[in-house]
């Protein structure tokens, strides 16, 4: 029997099942029942169609991790409309570029971060502007709560098809345009399957969000978390002491933290007389991407008491595609070095390491190859790009998404990862565009040359370095100092994005073809590191 796989399904199956049960513990302290946060989420989709809202437009969600992300990405995809999460990090600029990309018809925006879209309403198509404290916003935007608590809770609900686009995640490409990655309702539902089980989320967990939710749909525990019946607790960001406490009052089970702010609690511990780090509950704790150093992993474990896993993926795919927690391959001599590795394929998902030419690499740990994956999760196409897409899809092998990461196998089939392909720097869970940086340190007068790549960082994995030749060709005596340069790129990039290095050199060196060899710099750079890739 074949039945749709839609993402709606999920909060109905919770508040079916667990209509009486605490679904939320808000930033600001509300608490929601399945029951309730089910009503709230039936009234916001009927405010989006009283607004004109259909299906197939695109509603956006500017919030961090509040009960209001959760109720308008739900509120918005039970219309059929598709969910499309920014990153809170970014620019008006970029937001004028997202917004317009998608056509995004309506927005839902916190409070803190309306203003940067209020500065570009003008620019972009969006015409339905909501966010929860009018009061702290310039400019014509509805109150949220004032428009649930105008509107019944009737709506008119779509036939939705499983091979629908339901949300549009923008990430950072090797361009300085971020690309919109379109999931499906199976791409999310299957991805959300996986996480269940290799998070082993249960109707008991209790979830504090540290991850953000804007980021792959909060690796889908929006879906998981919620389809689960499990407590969501929400935060506004990631303060060392307050997370700890809200593990310890809401008996926390279950985070997903990057290896940087594990590095906090780590400090926090450390630097608190190593206060107790656990309410009632066991602590399991996911990490991603590149690999924690081995101190990290074992502060967490031993010195905490959590269980670490360590997963691998990007927000074309889902994220999930890989994971270190082999159990039956994990024992105490060899715990960290396997948990430093992005590990083996989950379900239903085949990971591969391949050549130039498209064949495996041989399973000796040594040969480097890129890594490809196929499966049920990964993205349906990139928004707008079907040329990035088909790239993207059969670059060495046709029909496989590239992730554009250098990795090795060992003889049980678990990847590492070594170097990176693309120009892409990952700093405490973002990518950066190395070109996006070296675009805006152009256009300053006093660099005549530039390259960036990705430098060891103990706090955040990797950090943006800039080589730079200054206009005067003079390396000791620059027209224009470090940080002048770091302040240059912090006015017209986000936060995260800026130059945290500069070194300043005679030249770069080049191809034959005058072509900029990062290799050499990246090598010379990580010389004294055992791969070429961030360590958080």
């Amino acid at each position: 029997m074949e039945t749709p796989l839609v993402v709606t399904d999920f909060l109905e199956q919770a508040r079916n099942h667990y209509a009486d049960e605490e679904a939320v513990v808000g930033a600001d302290g509300d608490r929601f029942t399945y029951a309730e946060l089910g009503d709230r989420v039936d009234r916001f989709a009927a405010a989006l169609q009283e607004r004109g809202i259909e299906k197939g437009d695109r509603v956006a969600v500017l919030d961090p991790n509040t009960h209001y992300h959760l109720e308008a990405a739900y509120g918005a995809m039970s219309i059929g409309a598709v969910f499309t999460p920014l990153n809170y990090r970014l620019t008006s600029d970029d937001y004028e570029y997202i917004l317009s990309d998608a056509g995004v018809d309506a927005i839902y925006a916190d409070y803190e971060y309306a203003e940067k879209v209020e500065e570009i309403r003008d620019e972009v198509p969006t015409e339905t502007f909501i966010t929860n404290d009018t009061e702290r916003v310039d400019g014509e935007w509805e109150s949220f709560d004032v428009a649930i608590s105008d509107t019944d809770p009737d709506y008119d609900e779509p036939e939705m098809a499983e091979d629908e686009i339901i949300t549009i995640n923008y990430t950072s490409g090797t361009t300085g345009d971020p690309k919109g990655v379109c999931r499906t309702h199976r791409t999310e539902t299957i991805h959300a399957y996986l996480m269940s089980i290799y998070h082993e989320i249960t109707s008991d967990d209790t979830y504090l969000w540290t991850l953000p939710m804007f980021h792959v749909n909060g690796w889908g525990h929006i879906y998981a978390v919620t389809g689960m019946g499990a407590t969501h607790v929400c935060t506004r960001g990631v303060n060392a002491d307050e997370v700890v406490d809200a593990i310890r009052e809401e008996d926390v089970s279950f985070l997903c933290a990057a290896p940087a702010v594990l590095n906090q609690l780590i400090d926090y511990y450390e630097n608190n007389d190593q206060p107790e780090m656990s309410g009632a509950n066991q602590v399991r704790v996911t990490t991603a991407g590149s690999a924690p150093p081995e101190a990290t992993i074992r502060a967490v474990e031993d010195e905490f008491g959590w269980y670490l896993k360590h997963l691998y993926g990007a927000t074309e795919t889902g994220p999930l595609i890989t994971i270190s927690d082999a159990k039956r391959l994990i024992d105490d001599e060899n715990r960290f070095e396997i948990k430093k590795r992005q590990g083996i394929g989950v379900l239903g998902t085949e990971v591969r390491v391949v050549d130039e030419d498209g064949n495996d690499v041989p399973q000796d740990d040594e040969t480097l190859g890129e890594v490809v994956v196929r499966g049920n999760q990964v993205m349906d196409h990139y928004w707008n790009k079907p040329e990035q897409t088909e790239e993207a899809f059969n670059d060495r092998v046709e029909g496989y998404y590239h992730m554009g990461d250098l990795a090795t196998v060992d003889e049980n089939g678990m990847i590492a990862l070594r170097d990176r392909k693309k120009d892409i720097i990952i700093s405490g869970g973002e990518n950066i565009s190395s070109i996006e940086l070296e675009d805006a340190l152009f256009d300053h007068d006093a660099v005549a040359d530039a390259a960036v790549i990705p430098a060891p960082s103990e706090e955040w994995g990797e950090t943006p370095k800039a080589f730079v030749v200054p206009s005067n060709g003079d390396a000791e005596n620059p027209p224009v100092s470090a940080e002048e340069l770091t302040d240059y790129t912090r006015e017209r990039l986000a936060s995260y994005k800026v130059v945290r290095r500069v070194e300043f050199v005679e030249e770069l060196p080049k191809t034959a073809t005058g072509k900029t060899q990062k290799y050499e710099l990246r090598k010379r750079e990580w010389e004294d590191e055992d791969r070429m890739i961030g360590e958080g």
